[in-house]
């Protein structure tokens, strides 16, 4: 017998369930890149980009993973032997630590945890110690995809600002865009990363750079600049095409005009951000429901770092491998699995392309498949998860 002959659901924290109507823009024969809709579409996704980093910034698009756009940020902004400091919380803004040492860059670490956000105290004390101003640059990420840590910006803005530092302030929203509340300007925030494949609701492929006037005057004393992700050429760009270095991403720039079309639909960003705010906690309500000891727990134990964008689970000693295969294979959901050094765990992504009955049909498999293993559970987190929806549907 086979339970899992529908449509299959996507639950990983990225890349995110395609809606539709993006999946349509997409599938259409290449265009002349020269001249007609291709260069209106161009033209008009370039003028709306900074509107979803809320920024009067400029915004550079790299065709890449996010990946791309970190390398871009580095090597316009900084010169060789410059210090930075990533602000350790989970796994990602450590490895664009490790690009930016491949880069020759000097990076300093500031120890965090996989289960606890950036510590603001310890950011403006370690930057009042620095009174030279060696360091050039703090980096840090939004939201960590793997621990699924939810870091406080305007806290960590103010950090640098208490210390009276100079250094740019470089903040990763690859898996936050368009899932968390983020105001670059309001912020000031000097660098913002993303890409296209989480919140967004595109298929993976394009990365993101946007930069404040403060990042660009950067630019002069770098020289760390490398063709493709080079700033001067794209500002100084006399076609559209060459924004990208080359040929342009035609099916992801039809791609993105549709999503950010969707985004407008459905009231601008801030009603999307209540909406994953609202499927978040209906998320949390459940894993806290399932909570039992030795069992279904939270890798982050602060309510209020809790990303809104993915929930990394805890599974102590049940075997979160088998419960990735019995839903993968049985029920159809694919879950994330648990990366870095959190242990037995899976994620669940709860970000782009969702609503509440794609997100209970998500909850009732993981439930389903913990009661066929016999796990101990400590209630319905489906009653949980319903409930908390309930409270935010009119009647």
């Amino acid at each position: 017998m086979r339970l899992n002959s529908g449509t299959p659901s996507l639950a990983i924290p990225g890349p995110s369930m395609m809606p539709p109507r993006v999946l349509a823009a997409m599938s259409q024969q290449m265009p002349n890149i020269y001249a007609g809709e291709l260069v209106d579409v161009s033209d008009e996704v370039f003028e709306r980009l900074p509107s979803l980093a809320r920024t009067s910034g400029t915004p550079f698009v790299v065709i890449s993973n996010g990946h791309g756009a970190w390398q871009m940020a580095i090597c316009n902004t900084m010169a060789r032997g410059d210090k930075v400091l990533v602000l350790e919380s989970g796994r990602f803004a450590l490895a664009w630590g490790e690009m930016a040492t491949m880069s020759g860059i000097d990076v300093e670490v500031l120890p965090g945890t996989m289960t606890d956000p950036i510590d603001p105290a310890a950011l403006q004390a370690r930057l009042a110690d620095d009174v030279d101003h060696e360091i050039k640059a703090v980096l840090c990420v939004q939201t960590d995809t793997a621990t699924s840590v939810r870091n406080d910006i305007p806290a960590i803005r103010g950090a640098i600002d208490g210390a009276g530092h100079p250094a740019l302030f470089m903040v990763d929203c690859i898996a936050s865009l368009g899932c968390e509340e983020f105001e670059m300007d309001d912020w000031n925030v000097d660098i913002t990363i993303a890409a296209s494949q989480k919140g967004l609701m595109v298929p993976p492929g394009l990365a993101f750079c946007w930069a404040s006037d403060k990042a660009l005057a950067a630019y002069d004393r770098s020289d760390l600049h490398m063709s493709y992700v080079d700033w001067g050429q794209r500002l100084n760009a006399q076609a559209h095409y060459e924004l990208y270095s080359g040929t342009p991403p035609i099916s992801h720039l039809f791609a993105l005009r549709e999503a950010m079309n969707i985004i407008d639909e459905e009231g601008g960003l801030p009603a999307v951000w209540q909406r994953h705010a609202v499927l978040a906690d209906a998320v949390r309500a459940a894993v806290e429901t399932w909570a039992s000891p030795d069992g279904v727990a939270f890798n982050i134990s602060d309510p209020d770092a809790r990303s809104n964008a993915v929930t990394t689970v805890k599974t102590g000693s049940i075997d979160a491998g088998r419960i990735s295969e019995i839903c993968a294979d049985q029920t159809g959901v694919t879950l994330g699995l648990g990366i870095g050094d959190i242990g037995n765990a899976f994620r669940i992504g709860h970000m782009g392309y969702l609503n509440p009955h794609m997100l209970l049909g998500t909850l009732a498999a993981i439930e389903a498949t913990l009661g066929a293993m016999g796990a101990v559970i400590g209630g319905s987190g489906i009653e949980a998860a319903s409930a908390e929806i309930a409270k935010h549907l009119t009647v």
